[in-house]
């Protein structure tokens, strides 16, 4: 019977957020500080003279936030951080806010944000988090979705074709992303094989 619980349990941790007991209180908890630690990481921003688009740490933080945290608590952690962006927080990159960022050839990266935080955290839950390979794809479809939205607005916004777009909105942050997707296949999975091994100790 005991063994059989701990499957039951193993089967409901979709997301290491799972791991922590469940209640109104977590999930508030946890999409807030989402939401703050990617405007936290979006301070750390070092703009670019040959583009609009900066480097920033946002893309980490939405990544490796939403895989742990799963679809609802992702997208919901994602949507709060640029909705209070809009009304005046000002935690978008380079401590700005306010509805004129809705106007800023950036702006499609942010909307990129919430559906990559829906698309990784959805496939966090299925399993693809838990092993270095699965979760270096994983980290490669959510640069991507970001990627397609952001070019994509940029493009819009300052008429480029499309190799000017993947000029200023892609290849300079091709090294950084790459960085970051490395961190990121470190840690899930390394935080996954924690919990195995903590859960093996308590069942010996």
């Amino acid at each position: 019977m005991l063994n059989q619980g701990l499957q039951r349990e193993r089967l409901q941790q979709r997301s290491l957020s799972d791991l922590l007991p469940e209640s109104l209180i977590t999930d508030l908890a946890l999409i807030g500080v989402f939401a703050i630690t990617i405007g936290i990481f979006a301070q750390i921003s070092i703009p670019l003279p040959f583009t609009p688009v900066p480097i920033t740490g946002q893309t980490f933080a939405v990544l490796i936030g939403s895989a742990a945290l799963g679809l609802r608590r992702g997208t919901l952690g994602s949507l709060l951080y640029i909705g209070l962006g809009l009304v005046g927080v000002p935690w978008f990159a380079g401590a700005s806010g306010g509805l004129k960022i809705a106007t800023d050839p950036t702006f499609g990266y942010l909307v990129g944000f919430i559906a990559s935080a829906a698309v990784v955290g959805y496939l966090a839950e299925k399993g693809l988090d838990r092993k270095f390979s699965r979760t270096a794809l994983l980290m490669t479809i959510g640069n991507v979705i970001i990627y397609g939205f952001g070019m994509g607005f940029l493009m819009l916004d300052l008429h480029l074709n499309l190799v000017r777009g993947l000029a200023l909105g892609v290849t300079p942050f091709l090294l950084g992303d790459l960085i970051k997707l490395l961190l990121a296949t470190g840690l899930l999975p390394g935080a996954w094989y924690l919990h195995q091994r903590i859960t093996r100790g308590h069942e010996a």
